[in-house]
């Protein structure tokens, strides 16, 4: 990760004005290839922009990558999925939710700040979640997961052995908050 990390940084600044536009358009490549993890992005962010405007271009990036990933997979995987391979208890839920249902399930999903997010964008695209409603349940989930990833990353960073401890700490209540909200019909 850290080549990686260094790699966007030195990009990131060699184009000045136009970073942002830029970390956000890799931002929405990662989402929408589904499987690469955008935490050296993150990375990247915090030590370019600093701490707070780091963690706002990377929850723009995301939000905006989100948007993006969903209307494609709508398009291109809907037909397409066979809803019987898809046999994980919380995902068949995700994908015959709608409304307040589907809004919680994104909303829980999208607040765990190491989940991958093109999973929950993906059966959120196949399933039955309307576009209005991912978009705010996945933008505001993913603020809190943001805030979490942008704060340890930072400590780990600067290297603290106190930012460690509290990332993890309110990371171990936060996935079993969830877990519990998750069990709960």
């Amino acid at each position: 990760m850290t080549v990686l990390k260094d790699f966007v940084i030195d990009w990131l600044v060699s184009y000045g004005q136009v970073a942002v536009i830029i970390s956000i358009l890799l931002n929405v490549v990662i989402s929408v290839l589904g499987i690469v993890p955008s935490v050296f992005l993150t990375a990247a962010n915090l030590t370019v922009f600093g701490l707070w405007p780091g963690m706002a271009v990377s929850f723009a990036g995301e939000a905006i990558g989100a948007v993006v990933s969903f209307v494609l997979y709508r398009k291109g995987f809907r037909k397409a999925v066979e809803w019987k391979a898809m046999n994980h208890p919380k995902i068949i839920q995700l994908l015959e939710a709608r409304g307040k249902e589907a809004f919680t399930l994104i909303l829980a999903l999208r607040i765990l700040p190491f989940m991958p997010s093109g999973v929950v964008t993906f059966v959120a695209a196949v399933g039955k979640s309307p576009l209005l409603l991912f978009v705010l349940a996945s933008s505001i989930g993913k603020l809190p997961a943001i805030l979490i990833e942008g704060y340890s990353v930072h400590q780990l960073i600067q290297w603290t052995w106190e930012g460690k401890l509290v990332a993890t700490v309110m990371a171990v209540l936060l996935l079993l908050w969830c877990r519990r909200k998750l069990r709960t019909p």
